[in-house]
């Protein structure tokens, strides 16, 4: 399965012009949807988030990204910042900025909810593992997920979530090499994938794989 560039751009092109507007709400976020060509298919970079006590979302698989501050030109800029920041990759110098995905509403715990626009980048050079650099504030580990595995039965599980009330909920979850993705971040996911799947060479549709837009309650990362 190759990396089909061209059509992703024409893809995920419509959102490019509101992404480089200036947010328009005070809490918001952009994430960093990564991928890369290798010889066993194109991967998505994701990252393991930190461990810290006071964090109710510590340890949960995430994409890079986090919220908009205000020397921020726009959510790009966002996400290109977060990125550098949480795993030392420069994406305006090492990648291509593809387009963009439906925004997300995100609720964390019981704070005020706030908007995710998830950013879809390509990988302009190789760029080796080790030239990746987790801060380990932020980050514990980076995992490279194929994309044509996430297209696969064998990738769906389910994830069995305490709330607030106590109340235990299952979601469903991606197995990533024994990572389970879940909550806001498999939303994002299955949203790429509805487009991967339209991409030639790409394999199934994320719809014929049992794969659907909605799943809530969602409970993201702090930093998306």
């Amino acid at each position: 399965m190759r990396l089909d560039l061209q059509r992703l751009r024409e893809l995920l092109d419509e959102g490019k012009a509101a992404a480089r507007r200036p947010p328009g709400v005070a809490r918001c976020a952009a994430v960093a949807a990564i991928v890369r060509p290798a010889e066993t298919g194109a991967e998505l970079l994701l990252i393991r988030r930190a461990r810290h006590e006071r964090d109710p979302w510590s340890g949960h698989m995430a994409l890079p990204g986090g919220h908009h501050e205000e020397h921020d030109l726009d959510l790009v800029a966002t996400a290109l910042r977060e990125t550098q920041e949480e795993v030392g990759l420069r994406l305006d110098r090492d990648g291509e900025w593809l387009g963009a995905l439906d925004r997300a509403r995100a609720v964390g715990g019981r704070g005020p909810g706030f908007e995710i626009l998830p950013l879809v980048f390509a990988l302009s050079r190789e760029v080796d593992d080790v030239e990746l650099v987790p801060n380990p504030r932020e980050v514990d580990s980076i995992v490279w997920a194929r994309l044509e595995d996430l297209l696969s039965p064998a990738a769906h599980t389910s994830f069995t979530h305490s709330g607030h009330d106590g109340e235990q909920r299952q979601f469903p979850a991606f197995d990533v090499r024994g990572h389970v993705v879940w909550g806001l971040t498999y939303r994002i996911l299955t949203n790429l994938l509805g487009v991967w799947g339209r991409v030639p060479g790409a394999g199934a549709p994320a719809a014929a794989q049992g794969l659907g837009p909605s799943f809530t309650p969602l409970f993201p990362a702090r930093k998306a």
